[in-house]
């Protein structure tokens, strides 16, 4: 598969691909790689099957919301496509993908060159080329955007772009323990929960999600504080502690679950560069974005990928 573009942007996340989107009319050719096994990174989800049924859970982002107009009108589109919907329950101005939280992932790669399952390793430039290793293959591009959570930019960024690297280096993302757990009947709670000082920050009847359906399933959010605790724990241990911390908060009776699994995000929630939105070299015909750089939330990444695009576009 060719491998040469005029632009390579390395992530394919919302922030990756909100910059190819504002990109894909400017003429130049565009690839993005990301190495998920498909749409969703920080907005995944997982497809579990049990007994014969297929289980869904938004393990990542719950929801977001849309503030910024240029956004919004991206969100009614989502809307109108069936790939987002209006979520009441977590507050009036909530959003989710539908019918998972990569519905919006989904859509806005539509039509875009996306190579999946493919990880970035190596970058370097020679002459007017950057030469991008990602495992047996490689690529070349005039231009490199790279939209990443900052641990993994400062590492991608170290040879290539020392400055660049700093900048991804000086930001600290907290970890998340997302705990994925079904029930064989509904639980005694509302479908949001929510807490600034529990061990607890976020649980939430999945199933009960615009576009989910199926059993009483929830997605249940360690607090950073809990999380970093639990950072190196084995998934199985993790998940049997946040579930007790989810029963203790909530103020239920333990239930045991029908199936229990989780995930750790160890770069969840970072301490976003405010005032920045991306950060483009034209010299060296390289930039980054993602909600490090603007706020974390969606809509932060997807604007801050817009910032980087209107960057490389308006560069001499």
């Amino acid at each position: 598969m060719d491998g040469n573009s005029d632009i390579l942007i390395i992530g394919g996340g919302m922030a990756g691909l909100s910059a190819a989107h504002a990109l894909a009319h400017s003429g130049c050719r565009i690839i993005v790689l990301d190495k998920g096994r498909g749409p969703g990174g920080r907005m995944a989800t997982r497809r579990v099957g049990a007994e014969g049924e297929t289980l869904r859970f938004d393990h990542g982002a719950q929801y977001f919301t849309a503030r910024d107009p240029a956004f919004r009108e991206v969100v009614a589109a989502w809307e109108q496509a069936g790939a987002a919907a209006r979520w009441p329950a977590a507050g009036k101005d909530a959003w989710v993908g539908t019918p998972g939280m990569n519905g919006c992932v989904k859509a806005l790669a539509e039509g875009l060159d996306v190579r999946w399952g493919v990880r970035a390793d190596g970058l370097r430039r020679e002459g007017a080329l950057w030469h991008v290793a990602a495992g047996d293959e490689s690529f070349t591009a005039s231009t490199v955007l790279v939209a990443v959570p900052a641990e993994q930019a400062a590492v991608l960024l170290f040879d290539a772009s020392p400055e660049l690297a700093a900048l991804a280096a000086s930001v600290e993302s907290a970890p998340c323990w997302a705990v994925m757990a079904t029930f064989d009947s509904a639980l005694p709670l509302a479908d949001c929960f929510r807490s600034d000082s529990a061990p607890v920050s976020w649980a939430a009847r999945n199933s009960a999600k615009p576009g989910r359906g199926g059993g009483e399933a929830w997605v249940i959010h360690a607090s950073p504080a809990r999380s970093r605790q639990l950072v190196d724990r084995p998934k199985e241990e993790a998940a049997q502690a946040v579930l007790a911390d989810f029963f203790a908060a909530t103020g239920i009776g333990p239930v045991q679950p029908a199936h229990l699994d989780a995930h750790r995000w160890l770069y969840a929630l970072p301490q976003a560069l405010k005032g920045e939105g991306a950060r483009f070299d034209p010299a060296l015909q390289i930039g980054v974005a993602g909600d490090w750089l603007h706020s974390p939330r969606v809509e932060g990444a997807w604007l801050s990928g817009r910032a980087l695009a209107q960057a490389v576009i308006l560069a001499p």
